[in-house]
């Protein structure tokens, strides 16, 4: 089976990462469940996946997300590679700073994943946050609205470090 990308965007910058990601992995297969919740169920079809997600509010995940989460808890993932990817703002959230990642690391976890992808927190300033395990986040962090001059090199670290996992 080959790789998917699954993504929900409400203001276009999560979709920009996904696009960014899949181009750069050569990833033919990406759903934009914002515009059809029910490709989250497309997850069976592929024994690996990237989930990304924007974060709202206080940590919370993108609505489209929000909106299938029911449905996502019941996806089998025991057999499969996750790579998780998440945007926040540190500056405006720094003590939700991307809750979306860990609210979404520790259902795929609960539900049998192998999430890889885990990245540094150096480079951030925040207080805290959901998605730190073992001093790393739990998957590639984006924050488009203070360090979007380090996005691109961000994605091209964390693509050398999980490609030949989930490709």
């Amino acid at each position: 089976m080959s790789t998917a990308i699954f993504y929900a965007s409400s203001t276009g910058n999560t979709e920009e990462v996904a696009e960014k990601i899949a181009d750069k992995l050569g990833i033919t297969d990406s759903f934009n469940i914002t515009n059809n919740q029910k490709d989250i169920e497309k997850i069976n079809n592929f024994d690996k996946v990237i989930l990304a997600t924007s974060t709202w509010g206080d940590g919370d995940l993108q609505d489209d997300w929000d909106e299938s989460w029911e449905d996502f808890k019941q996806i089998d993932f025991s057999n499969k590679t996750v790579a998780l990817v998440a945007l926040g703002d540190q500056d405006g959230y720094d003590d939700t700073f991307v809750n979306s990642l860990g609210t979404m690391y520790e259902q795929v976890v609960e539900q049998g994943a192998n999430v890889i992808g885990f990245t540094s927190t150096s480079g951030y300033d925040f207080e805290e946050s959901t998605a730190v395990k073992d001093d790393k986040f739990v998957g590639l962090v984006i924050d488009e609205d203070n360090q979007d001059d380090l996005t691109d090199e961000r994605i091209e670290n964390w693509i050398e470090d999980i490609k030949s996992e989930i490709l």
